[in-house]
């Protein structure tokens, strides 16, 4: 007489098996969510990454919180076992995507820093190929020995919950970029240089940067009027006036760079803040030039 199969039973394993699914999802569970919670509880910071790794600026904030997101969610997934399978899937599709994104962009990133993930220092290099694989087949290995996800209701609150926490983070990043205090001087050419008298722009750049140098060559076409220039430089002060002559950007210089670092929501280079009587009225990371002229337009810094 056939015996019945009780479908309902959990499928089973060899204790090793279902040990390296555990291992594998819990490694990477901890990896994508501080990925995720850095980027967006930094939103900003993340999206001058974005930039760097030639996301185009006007997609750089919302590809860092989509990320954010995604990163968050797959990793909360991947630490709970009725919700593992999907989280596998999640993240190797973030990995290959990924993978395949690094691959087409290669030559103009290969040797440039992936700051993907925060603490993690990787060069785009075929170093870098072999460890986004690993990761790759860590999560084949967390996704292939677990049953089938279920809870479809449970895990989209949790992606909802997650989206709330982003978009919050967002508010009070962008909330703080308005009026913020400008120090009241800083020092040029020995002198205090003020910065709460009418409209400053602080242009951040590193003289060996190629990047700043064409935001600079570009920012000194525009009609800049009344507003003063200031041109802080982060490294290799020694060179800062004869990047400002050969670029043509018009203003002093100054290389009180940490006062400003620490007011400032500054990232990398380039890096620009419009000052209207020593309040910040906007700030432009990557300083592309189209939209940052737009915007100063708008702010009247430029005719």
């Amino acid at each position: 007489m056939a015996h019945a199969v009780d479908e309902s039973a959990p499928l089973q394993w060899p204790a090793w098996k279902t040990l390296v699914s555990t291992i594998s999802a819990v490694l990477l569970a901890i990896l994508f969510i501080v990925s995720g919670v850095w980027k967006v509880t930094d939103p900003l910071a993340a999206a001058v990454r974005m930039a760097q790794a030639k996301v185009p600026n006007v997609l750089s904030l919302p590809t860092a919180i989509g990320f954010g997101i995604a990163e968050v969610f797959a990793g909360v997934l991947l630490f709970v076992p009725r919700f593992r399978r999907w989280g596998a899937w999640l993240t190797g599709l973030m990995l290959v995507a990924f993978l395949i994104y690094i691959g087409v962009l290669y030559n103009d990133l290969r040797g440039e820093d992936c700051n993907c993930f925060p603490w993690v220092k990787r060069a785009v290099g075929p170093a870098f190929f072999i460890g986004d694989a690993i990761m790759l087949a860590m999560a084949v290995l967390a996704g292939w020995w677990v049953r089938p996800s279920h809870g479809l209701r449970s895990a989209s609150i949790i992606l909802g919950a997650v989206c709330v926490f982003a978009l919050v983070s967002l508010g009070i990043h962008l909330t703080r970029q308005s009026g913020v205090l400008a120090p009241e001087a800083v020092v040029v050419d020995g002198k205090p240089f003020p910065l709460r008298e009418g409209r400053v722009f602080l242009f951040f750049f590193n003289p060996e940067c190629s990047h700043c140098n064409h935001s600079a060559s570009e920012l000194a076409k525009l009609n800049w009027g009344e507003t003063k220039i200031v041109g802080v430089v982060t490294q290799l002060a020694q060179f800062g006036p004869d990047f400002m002559r050969e670029t043509g950007l018009k203003g002093v210089v100054t290389a009180d760079v940490d006062l400003l670092k620490s007011t400032f929501s500054f990232v990398d280079v380039p890096f620009g803040v419009a000052l209207e009587n020593g309040r910040q009225r906007a700030s432009f990371p990557n300083v592309d030039p189209v939209p940052a002229a737009e915007t100063l337009r708008k702010l009247g810094f430029v005719n």
